[in-house]
């Protein structure tokens, strides 16, 4: 998550007053961040760049609206999360489903909601190996709900509180949801990597 708040803060107060070009300078702060969230929730590039298109464009004409409650990029984040959703929806992709029920694994025992934590930022562990291109193509093959929960908490860096507010959905239902998108991913991972990529994460829990 991007992390300049005294110069965010500045830009929002200059965009309010009416100076576009900070609300411009403002975007291309998060602009990166906007699109590769897209990516990550609607599945490909076309959709990304409409998301990033028209979550700016809502930004903007809503932009007199912000009250500085919460940082200016988890209200834009917000707005794109929307955005990406709406656009699964139309796919029929979004599809309702109680997240709040227990999970039950495949040999018939529920799932604890402890979360095991990846450490480090997945992205920069995939940068170290030269892994990026192979951690986006197994984050896809999560279901929509859960690549959206992984990408918020774990490559955004928002709280699991946060991210259940973005998405409207209970902690719980997040911490379950995440919990799985991890598990998932490990699998997937050590199918490419081997027992490597399984004892490279850690084995702390938050």
């Amino acid at each position: 998550m991007p992390t300049h708040l005294d110069n965010e803060q500045s830009l929002v107060a200059a965009a309010q007053a009416g100076d576009s070009d900070a609300f411009v300078t403002l975007l291309n702060q998060y602009s990166r961040h906007i699109y590769r969230l897209g990516v990550s929730i609607t599945g490909n590039h076309h959709d990304a760049e409409d998301v990033l298109q028209e979550a700016s464009l809502k930004a903007y004409t809503a932009l007199a609206e912000f009250r500085g409650s919460s940082r200016f990029y988890t209200w834009l984040v917000r707005i794109a999360v929307n955005v990406a959703l709406g656009k699964l929806r139309k796919r029929a992709l979004w599809k309702e489903s109680s997240l709040d029920e227990p999970q039950e694994s495949e040999d018939g025992s529920y799932i604890p909601l402890e979360i095991e934590s990846w450490g480090e930022d997945p992205e920069e562990a995939c940068l170290k190996s030269d892994l990026q291109q192979v951690l986006s193509e197994v984050i896809q093959k999560l279901d929509p709900k859960s690549r959206t929960i992984f990408t918020l908490r774990d490559v955004e860096k928002f709280s699991i509180a946060e991210t259940a507010k973005l998405l409207g959905l209970s902690i719980p239902a997040v911490k379950t949801r995440l919990l799985r998108s991890r598990l998932k991913l490990r699998e997937e991972l050590t199918k490419y990597f081997g027992k490597d990529a399984r004892n490279a994460m850690p084995t702390s829990h938050r």
